[in-house]
Formats: C-alpha cells, structure tokens, sequence
C-alpha cells in the first residue's frame, strides 16, 4: 500500500516539533507500506527555512521506504494573522501540484489543522480515486475563534463551513483524543476512529539520571522543573514565569523552558524585566534529543490557558512526560486530566493560576521520592495504553480496511 499524507507541519526525527506522524509512518513501513508526506520547508516551530529560501520542491528519501517532498511555502508564519494565512494557502496550491505528480496512491492522509491542507488531501484523494482519511489533530476552527485569533464573523463561518465539508466528504475521520469525537460528529462525521497521541517507550529510559546534562546546563543539585515545546500563544507561559516570581525564596528550583515559538522573544524579555533568576530558557532539540533533555529533569510541565475547549485535548507532550518516567504537573483540565490523575503519574492545577502552579512545583521538589513514583506510575500507564507502537498498529488495521473496500 502506497500511503499520501498532506501536512505542513510534519517533523521528522532529527527535527524540533511534534513527530507523531514520522513516527506512525515508519510503523507502516515494517508492514510493507510506502509512505510519501508532502511537507512544508518552513519550520511550524520557529517559522525558518532551512537555506537562504524556501524551495518549489525538495525530495528527502530515508531509505526505509518513507519519501518526504518539502514543498513551497510562503515564509511568514510568524508575522501576522494574514500572513500566516497566505502562508497556509501556498501551501495548499503547491502541495496539490506537487500530489499531482505522486503516482500509484493507494490512500491519501489529511491531517488538520491547518484546516486548508485537508482540502488539498480531499481533491487529491477524488481525483486519484482513493480513499480520504481525514486526521483531526485539533478542532479547528473552534480554538482559534476561542483564543481569539479568529475573529471576522465572515472568517469564522466559511472555516466552520469548511470544516463540516471535510468531515462529511472523509471515508474516515481519526481523532488523536477522546475529546474531540462528539464534537466531529455533531458537525457531520459518518465514521470516527480514535487512534490516540502517545509515546514511543523505547524511546525513552526512566531510570536514565540525567546528571550530565544538568551539569551543562548548569543547575547541579537543583530540582529542575522543565517546560518542552511550543512558546505559543495558547501555552500560556506567563503563568509559568508568575509562578516563577513565587518561587524566589527557593533557589533550589529552576524552571527551565526548552522550545521556541512566537511568544518565546516576548517571554525572555518579561523574565528580564521581572529579574528572574530561576528561569532558564533553552533552544529547541530535534525529538531524538528530547530523551536526554527529559532526563535531566526531575518534574514536567503541561500547561494551555483556562479555555474550555482546551478540556478535550491529548497533548503529546505529556505522553512523553510519562514515558520518560517524570511526574507530570499539569495546568490542563479535562480529558487528559483523567489520565493523568487516574494513573497516580502527577499532580494537577488549575490552569491559569501561577500560585497553584508554585505551589505544585514546591511540593514535588519537597517529595522527591514520591515524584519519582509519580513518574514511574505514568510510565506503565505508556507502556499499558499509549505505546506508539500499539497505537500504529491500530491505525495501519484501519487504513488497510479502508483500502481493501475499494
């Protein structure tokens, strides 16, 4: 089977950003499957290109039967709200071009957001005469109008328009949370499927200490509480650098936020201004360095703004979190929530409060021993219910059904 998957944002392995779907596609390798992504060169991480500019086209094969085509992409992800949409455009126009010239499919993959490449995946899927697997990654555009980055009454109905479209023309919707399975359905899904974020636990060594990395970063012998990953808008950083302010009178802790992203710049100036001494800030690492980063630190942190949206997400990182075998202090209520809580594998509190969220920190730097059993409960709890491989499995059954119908 010869597998088309359509997303501006993939990352591979050796890349900063979520790499949930390299590491679903070579699952699909080892059972025989082809896998070719139409990707962009633009980073969704830091909005860089790679080089002096972006490419019309750009062909990356591993070997292993996985093809990445970088694609153009208008570069200004990171400007503005319009440029970020012309950036969107572009590369839905250039990856159905690019799709075009993909031959012998045997399914496309859409994923979202954003939104406008699922449309690129749909046309492509028709006119190859193959099945449509739609991927709901997010429920756009439901967070962006709560965040309040979409705004226009005009925009918000043609997107939610569009968005019904795509869940009504998708032989398969997939969800990666069980948050979002009502939602998809109330607005016109025929079939939904959960194949849910998770962790890749060989990736990741529990009893690994760390201790050398601590040491380069300079904070031996401190009780490292570590934020990884995007430095959006919706991650609500702030609350992380109030929470910070708190922790003053403990010079044993050190929160450390490792990422990059559009508030990143603003964030390092606020922690300037508020003469912050126990904030770190690190670049971004490509996922197969994320490992050693997680086990140089002795508690993570997941946190979005009090949205009730928010409530129905799976954030990957967290995932990682537990198969790294450290305790989770999360400032995201809902679904996640309740894997958390319901595996003993961390400590959770109210999104949006940084007293909450000091006094959390404060408490598993206290308890050490405790948090080191917080930790390993969440790593079972990967092992049982969230292992990539598993997950794969369950998605590569699905699309083969899907196949095997035509």
């Amino acid at each position: 089977m010869h597998i088309l998957l359509i997303h501006q944002a993939f990352a591979a392995l050796d890349e900063p950003g979520g790499t949930r779907h390299h590491e679903l596609s070579r699952y699909l390798t080892t059972r025989g499957h082809r896998v070719t992504i139409i990707a962009s060169p633009v980073s969704y991480l830091t909005g860089a290109v790679p080089g002096s500019r972006a490419p019309w086209a750009e062909r990356r094969a591993d070997g292993s039967g996985i093809t990445v085509l970088r694609t153009y992409t208008y570069p200004a992800l990171h400007r503005s709200f319009i440029h970020r949409v012309i950036s969107f455009l572009s590369f839905m126009v250039s990856s159905f071009f690019v799709g075009l010239t993909v031959k012998q499919v045997d399914l496309i993959w859409g994923t979202s957001p954003p939104i406008f490449q699922g449309v690129t995946a749909w046309v492509l899927a028709r006119l190859k005469r193959t099945p449509f697997l739609f991927e709901v990654r997010d429920l756009w555009p439901a967070f962006a109008v709560e965040v309040g980055v979409l705004r226009q009454p005009l925009l918000i109905r043609a997107s939610e328009w569009l968005e019904r479209v795509l869940y009504n023309h998708a032989d398969l919707v997939m969800v990666n949370s069980p948050g979002f399975i009502e939602h998809v359905r109330a607005r016109g899904a025929a079939r939904v499927e959960l194949v849910p974020n998770g962790a890749d636990s060989a990736m990741f060594d529990p009893q690994a200490d760390g201790k050398s990395l601590k040491q380069d970063w300079g904070l031996s012998g401190r009780f490292v509480a570590l934020y990884a990953g995007a430095h959006g808008i919706s991650n609500d950083l702030r609350v992380l650098l109030q929470a910070a302010d708190r922790l003053r009178a403990f010079p044993e802790i050190a929160l450390v936020l490792l990422g990059d992203g559009k508030e990143k710049p603003a964030l390092m100036t606020l922690a300037a201004e508020m003469h912050l001494p126990n904030v770190f800030f690190l670049p971004p690492l490509p996922k197969n360095a994320i490992p050693s980063a997680l086990a140089a630190a002795d508690a993570c942190i997941a946190i979005l703004k009090p949205i009730p949206m928010y409530a129905t997400v799976y954030p990957n990182k967290v995932f990682d979190y537990m198969a790294a075998g450290r305790p989770v202090i999360l400032a995201i209520d809902g679904v996640i929530r309740e894997v958390v809580e319901g595996s003993a594998a961390g400590v959770y509190v109210p999104p949006g409060d940084p007293q909450a969220l000091a006094e959390a920190i404060q408490y598993l730097a206290t308890h050490q021993q405790e948090a080191r059993e917080m930790g390993l409960h969440g790593r079972q709890t990967v092992e049982d219910r969230f292992d990539r491989s598993v997950l794969a499995g369950r998605l590569a059954r699905l699309m083969e059904q899907m196949v095997n119908k035509v």
